[in-house]
């Protein structure tokens, strides 16, 4: 580049900032890390977005800064959500409770809601959108939901591995990504939305009846899965779409 060359940035690609979690260091002195796994990173990569990792426990204008210099977003996957946060009792059957990346993953889902920042929610990141909008979880699949499948089936096998098929409804924002009717999946999940949240709609169910996937209509990308599509994306091509899709919202943000 010559002298008095305006700079060319390596990478035009839009920045998808990935929620974060809290891990737990097997090595002394066993301190908490943030963590995130390596599939979300590649997905998005390969989606054709900049991943951003985004701490779970952030002072709200920290956070408020990051939010408004991502071009994207994506809810990733994790413990459970504490159930006060949509009015509930803890039913004694939860996992993974970190109520400060509760209150984190709220408020980027809102704003992004609000403002139409594109969003990709996974798995987790599904059940926050939806108590985002005002909505409520099944707290434990097995416990509450009278002949369910089992939705927690990738225990031993890999995570790209079909365990249960969705059907995803027509003309819905996810049908145009991946398809109408039937699809197979994965799933790492015992909990699921209840009470559907303001402005989202259902996309797809299991056959038992789970909601498996929610988007907002009138939102320029907001589509949420409840499987693990980032897990998916090398011997499933159609995941890819999700990623991609996202990745395309976030360009023309």
């Amino acid at each position: 580049m010559g002298v008095g060359q305006p700079y060319a940035p390596f990478c035009a690609c839009p920045v998808i900032g990935i929620t974060g979690r809290t891990d737990q260091s097997d090595r002394p002195p066993s301190l908490p890390l943030f963590a995130i796994s390596p599939t979300y990173v590649r997905a998005v990569e390969l989606g054709g977005g900049a991943p951003l990792v985004v701490l779970p426990h952030l002072e709200e204008a920290e956070l408020r800064a990051i939010f408004e210099h991502v071009d994207g977003l994506l809810l990733s996957g994790g413990g459970d959500i504490s159930p006060a946060l949509y009015g509930e009792e803890d039913g004694g059957l939860l996992w993974a409770l970190d109520e400060r990346r509760d209150r984190t993953e709220l408020a980027l889902a809102r704003w992004a809601l609000a403002e139409g920042l594109p969003l990709l929610a996974i798995c987790r990141g599904i059940q926050v959108l939806n108590v985002a909008a005002g909505g409520t979880l099944i707290q434990d699949i097995p416990t509450q939901v009278r002949g369910a499948l089992s939705h927690s089936t990738v225990a031993g096998r890999p995570m790209d591995v079909v365990t249960h098929t969705v059907q995803v409804a027509a003309g819905s924002r996810l049908a145009a990504l991946v398809g109408t009717g039937e699809l197979g999946v994965n799933s790492a999940h015992h909990q699921a939305a209840k009470a559907v949240g303001a402005r989202l709609a259902i996309t797809a169910r299991a056959p038992d009846g789970i909601v498996e996937g929610l988007e907002a209509p009138d939102h320029p990308f907001c589509v949420g899965v409840q499987w693990h599509p980032e897990a998916m994306v090398a011997s499933h091509l159609v995941m890819r779409r999700l990623f991609e899709g996202l990745a395309e919202a976030a360009q023309a943000h």
